[in-house]
């Protein structure tokens, strides 16, 4: 089969916009890195288009989405099993031509394809709703770097987004809401609004929206899998038909009743709209953060629980996941969910999305489940992507883009038998403190570019500093043609002290604690607080410890020697929970037997506050000491937080 390139192909190449006047390009400006690079003597230069033959194979290739590219100096070959294939080779075209810019270029014969064929990004519409424009913008962008999954978050407790004929309060009501801002919602009676009612901000996708998506996004070879959320963040949907919920009242319930057969023939009925506009493999059903306490007290769900033999309310969401996976099973297509529907048994055809970092995952490959990775310490790109303090709001976190790259989804543990189960990774980006596309566009890109390459490129060719160089004139691209992309050229970085490390006296003395340190936020374990190594802009970066309960440890500076000065850095950030001490109290010893106080402070940050915020609360003294006791107060509000990095003794 012989094409040129000024055909179906091209029509659906992204543009970027760019400079003129570029030398010669070769291969190694390419994002995501091919997977084999043969360079060869000479250059291929071309007036206007440049010339390409298209060559159909029906073997020699292991994946559809694989192909050859031979360039020489007469021109341009290539070789793919299918459609998927020649557009990727356009689109690695693309970028070593700058899009038609550049008409002299290396040659080199490429031999490409993906490491994982499944390559995702998700978009939270719920939180705030996005246009089918800015969707459709986003596919380009996806294109580009060769992603192939677009996930749609299309219903949560901020507003369900898509138009369901069966039950049309749906969108009547639930897709609307008093408050643009999801914050100032969350933080009100969390109502909803009725449509066209004044002030009302929401908006929600019909059938025709979403068709015309699919069919924007097959063009550029991207699936889009829409989300339905079940059992817990479903408060919209309860709002709008309260016999949903376990109590049947319209407010103060977020999990469906799975005691109740309205619910599943409700479920079942969405599911079938649903799938009649998605062809996706795979339809997505949540499954995570379900509070399931109304289900211990509900009548019908106790009577579903003695009827089913179910043993406790977990294996009554694994009942109702089951069962819906059953449904959509009996369609011909497969269930996604988060990680949390691994509680109380997995549903035999589900696929995972491990979000919980990766334990989940991996313990659902060596059931024979397949897994999509995105732990949220890399691949949650809600959270700052640089210093906080000169950041836009966020959920909070410090996720940079070197992070996001060093993501290694193919973890020691997993064993070899189960690899084949590990069909990807994927971005995601929930939009509770992300109000405008355009904040959603900077927080997406290079992040995203990053973890597309993770996705395509094979282990060995991945390198941090080639991919920074590579991906700055990619986003000055970009934001020539209307994205909003972060900048790396005036990027912070880490907190200083992070990078320069602390030395004081304490620095290798054992730790012994008081209280148990919390094993969700273990830090480097006993040695933490003594390492030298401060904490960084995240609570998660493996650098802080995390307590819910009050902060007691006792350091052993191995002799008695002159102390003067004592303290320790904790951490602020509302959203998550996360407070200032009530207070400290710092206690010095001889013989580690009795102490005495030599300073209480007290805390001066208010917990309204919601900033990321560091406090050290340390006192200067003349002491003789041993052993240091640092005891510190929780704040008071239940579910509170205490993070504390280095006890710094001088």
């Amino acid at each position: 089969m012989h094409k040129s390139f000024v055909g179906c192909i091209s029509a659906a190449v992204f543009i970027f916009l760019c400079s003129t006047g570029l030398s010669a390009q070769g291969p190694d400006n390419v994002i995501p890195v091919p997977s084999e690079v043969v360079m060869s003597s000479g250059t291929y230069r071309f007036e206007g288009e440049p010339s390409v033959k298209t060559v159909l194979v029906k073997k020699g290739f292991d994946s559809p989405e694989a192909y050859s590219m031979k360039i020489t100096p007469k021109g341009i070959t290539v070789k793919a099993l299918s459609e998927t294939g020649f557009f990727y080779a356009m689109k690695t075209l693309d970028m070593m031509t700058r899009n038609g810019k550049v008409n002299e270029i290396s040659c080199c014969e490429i031999n490409d394809s993906p490491r994982f064929g499944y390559r995702g990004l998700h978009v939270d519409v719920s939180r705030h709703f996005r246009s089918v424009d800015f969707l459709k913008k986003q596919l380009d962008a996806m294109a580009a770097f060769k992603m192939n999954r677009m996930h749609l978050h299309l219903t949560d407790g901020a507003g369900w987004r898509l138009k369901i004929e069966a039950y049309p309060r749906l969108t009547e009501f639930a897709a609307w809401r008093p408050h643009h801002i999801w914050k100032d919602w969350w933080e009100s009676d969390r109502h909803y609004a009725e449509e066209g009612s004044a002030g009302a901000y929401g908006g929600y996708y019909t059938k025709e929206d979403m068709l015309d998506l699919i069919e924007y996004a097959h063009e550029r070879h991207i699936e889009v899998i829409p989300e339905i959320e079940m059992p817990g963040h479903s408060e919209e949907a309860i709002a709008a038909y309260p016999e949903l919920g376990c109590s049947g009242k319209q407010y103060g319930q977020g999990d469906f009743c799975p005691g109740n057969e309205k619910t599943f023939e409700f479920l079942e009925t969405v599911l079938d709209e649903v799938m009649e506009i998605f062809p996706s493999e795979y339809i997505h059903i949540g499954g995570d953060e379900a509070g399931k306490g109304s289900w211990k007290t509900c009548p019908k769900c106790q009577e579903r629980m003695r009827a089913e033999g179910l043993a406790d309310v977990d294996e009554l969401q694994s009942y109702l996941i089951r069962r819906i996976d059953r449904y959509v099973s009996s369609k011909g297509r497969k269930i996604i969910g988060w990680d949390e529907i691994l509680d109380g048994g997995l549903a035999e055809g589900a696929t995972v999305m491990s979000w919980r970092g990766t334990k989940g995952g991996i313990e659902s490959m060596k059931m024979g489940h397949d897994v999509i990775m995105c732990p949220g310490n890399f691949c949650y790109l809600d959270h700052a992507q640089d210093a906080p303090f000169i950041e836009p709001e966020s959920i909070g976190g410090y996720l940079p883009l070197d992070m996001v790259y060093g993501y290694e989804p193919q973890d020691d543990s997993m064993p070899c038998e189960s690899l084949h189960h590990l069909k990807g990774v994927q971005a995601n980006l929930w939009s509770e403190y992300i109000p405008t596309d355009s904040h959603a566009e900077y927080m997406y890109w290079p992040r995203a570019i990053a973890l597309a390459e993770t996705g395509w490129s094979i282990r060995e060719n991945r390198d941090y500093e080639s991919f920074r160089a590579r991906v700055q004139p990619v986003l000055e691209q970009m934001r020539e043609a209307g994205y909003s992309t972060f900048s790396l050229e005036n990027e912070y970085g880490e907190r200083k002290l992070v990078q320069t490390g602390i030395r004081h006296k304490a620095v290798g003395a054992a730790v012994t604690y008081g209280q148990p340190i919390n094993q969700s936020y273990p830090g480097a374990g006993e040695t933490a607080l003594t390492d030298g190594i401060a904490g960084g802009w995240s609570n998660s970066d493996g650098r802080w410890q995390g307590f819910l309960s009050d902060f007691d440890v006792t350091v052993d500076l191995g002799e008695v020697m002159p102390v003067h000065y004592v303290g320790a850095t904790f951490m602020q950030l509302a959203g998550p929970y996360i407070f200032m001490p009530e207070k400290a109290e710092i206690f010095v010893s001889e013989d580690g037997k009795e102490f005495r106080s030599i300073a209480q402070v007290w805390n001066d940050v208010s917990v309204k506050c919601p900033d990321l915020l560091f406090r050290s609360f340390d006192t200067v003294c003349d002491e003789q000491a041993r052993y240091i006791r640092y005891t510190a107060k929780q704040c008071g509000i239940a579910g509170g937080w205490l993070f504390v990095d280095e006890i710094v003794v001088n």
